[in-house]
């Protein structure tokens, strides 16, 4: 229980920084970005143990939440851009 409470607040500092890395204009405010760094650090978590990185009751480190959230804003991204272009 106390992995997925870690992960969760990794997630919240990795939304942020996403934010800050991904360029262009930001789809959504704060709280979607915040969701997709959870969510982020989520799929980093499950990335991490798929390619053996992470045992079963870790959760994923600072790097991995970070590629999960990128991943993730980005699909965001394209999501928002073609829904905004039909």
């Amino acid at each position: 229980m106390l992995h997925l409470i870690w992960t969760a607040l990794i997630g919240l500092i990795v939304g942020a920084l996403a934010k800050l890395i991904m360029p262009g204009k930001e789809p959504g405010g704060i709280f979607i970005t915040m969701l997709i760094g959870i969510a982020g650090s989520f799929l980093g978590t499950f990335l991490g143990r798929a390619i053996g990185h992470y045992e079963p009751d870790q959760s994923a480190g600072f790097l991995m939440s970070m590629v999960g959230a990128l991943i993730l804003l980005g699909i965001y991204h394209l999501i928002r851009r073609s829904r905004a272009t039909t």
